[in-house]
């Protein structure tokens, strides 16, 4: 499974409908406690973050990447991909020194989402 947390419901749903048409299932996270509850009763491959979600984007990440506080610790790793402006660089280099494993403007992260949800589906 694949979650999501997208700052709008436009987002969420362009990632939603690209998940369904390539039969990998997605689900939304909005919030750190939907996060850790996911964790805990399903096999999770990737993470998607909007970081014009702020703070909260970063603490996501941190907690699936094990940086975080009381972080999330199994066997498998969960990538994560965080998008963004492209004019918002320090949003950008937050998430990657958060430990994001792709960081990517927005254009490129539309452009490409396709392959990005089959790339975290396949996981590590």
């Amino acid at each position: 499974m694949i979650l999501f947390h997208c700052a709008d419901l436009l987002w969420a749903t362009r990632v939603k409908l690209a998940a369904e048409d390539l039969g990998i299932l997605a689900r939304p996270v909005r919030t750190m406690e939907m996060l850790e509850a996911r964790l805990a009763d399903s096999d999770i491959h990737g993470l998607i973050v909007d970081l014009e979600s702020g703070a909260l984007g970063i603490e996501l990440i941190e907690r699936v990447v094990g940086l975080g506080e009381g972080s999330w610790a199994g066997d498998n790793e969960i990538r994560v991909v965080a998008y963004g402006p492209h004019v918002a660089e320090e949003a950008l280099e937050a998430a990657r020194e958060a430990g994001a494993w792709r960081v990517l403007a927005r254009g490129a992260f539309a452009n490409g989402l396709g392959g990005i949800l089959r790339e975290l589906e396949a996981g590590g």
